[in-house]
């Protein structure tokens, strides 16, 4: 991308985006997220088992989930990138049908994606193991500033949207955006803009660090202290009153509005921010 002199032409045809899933990266302290996020009145899944040698929970949604990722310490298989990349909102991640034909179409975009990647995680579901299969294609690190960019094929979706992981004690529906923090808002999203247009399900926010105050309060030292990343995510529906009570009970800075609650979750240098 223009941070790193990469130059990146459209596609002939525009793209229609659409969200997979969101990553919260929590390097070796996924059992702290996931008490977290339970506390605040969501469904996590069980913890799953990647063959890559990470671990996961999931905020499943009907429209996208929210992936808790993390790296035990007691693993023989250690997947150095989550441990690269730092703890925090770290990874978006488009939904595509073929991965190999999105491959070689951000090839042909000047931009370098990995190898496609196989792999899967065990999932019990009424009493009966059976392995949810992915299919990803990742962008080498670096090209995007804010964070971890790549795409996904659910080989088994009937797997992970499960009806009793998606209605949430919180009433939250789904995620309608996510906050990209850069020192050049207005490049940035032109360089999104040619990975594919979003809908009205799920969009991504531009603005500068310094803006955050304004929108956040005190809330905004709680992201991370970078020239990149992404910030915050906006969730849609939600108990707002139910969900400030779980915040104040947890220890978790809140701000409320009259229209929106923000949570911030420290130890994660995250925020969520609960709104329509």
């Amino acid at each position: 991308m223009s941070h790193n002199n990469i130059q990146v032409s459209s596609p002939a045809t525009p793209q229609q985006a659409a969200l997979d899933h969101l990553v919260l990266n929590t390097h070796y302290d996924i059992d702290a997220a996931q008490a977290l996020l339970d506390g605040l009145g969501f469904i996590v899944t069980p913890r799953g088992y990647h063959t890559l040698g990470s671990v996961n929970h999931l905020v499943v949604l009907a429209d996208g989930y929210l992936e808790l990722i993390g790296q035990p310490r007691d693993s023989e298989k250690v997947r150095q990138e989550i441990l690269d990349s730092p703890v925090g909102f770290d990874g978006l991640v488009y939904a595509v049908d073929d991965v190999q034909a999105c491959h070689d179409n951000w090839l042909a975009m000047g931009l370098t994606p990995q190898p496609v990647q196989h792999f899967s995680r065990p999932v019990e579901v009424a009493g009966q193991t059976t392995d949810a299969r992915f299919s990803t294609v990742r962008l080498l690190p670096g090209q995007f500033s804010a964070g971890r960019v790549y795409a996904c094929r659910h080989l088994t979706p009937e797997l992970v949207w499960r009806p009793e992981w998606m209605v949430h004690p919180n009433g939250v529906r789904g995620i309608s955006s996510m906050l990209v923090l850069d020192q050049h808002p207005a490049r940035a999203a032109a360089d999104y803009e040619r990975m594919g247009h979003w809908g009205s399900k799920f969009s991504l926010e531009f603005a500068e660090a310094g803006s955050l105050a304004a929108r956040f309060g005190e809330l905004a030292a709680h992201v991370p202290q970078r020239d990149a990343c992404f910030a915050a995510i906006s969730l849609r529906g939600g108990d707002r009153q139910f969900i400030s009570a779980r915040a104040r009970a947890l220890g978790l800075p809140i701000l409320e509005h009259a229209d929106s609650l923000t949570v911030a979750l420290p130890a994660f240098q995250a925020l969520l921010e609960f709104a329509g």
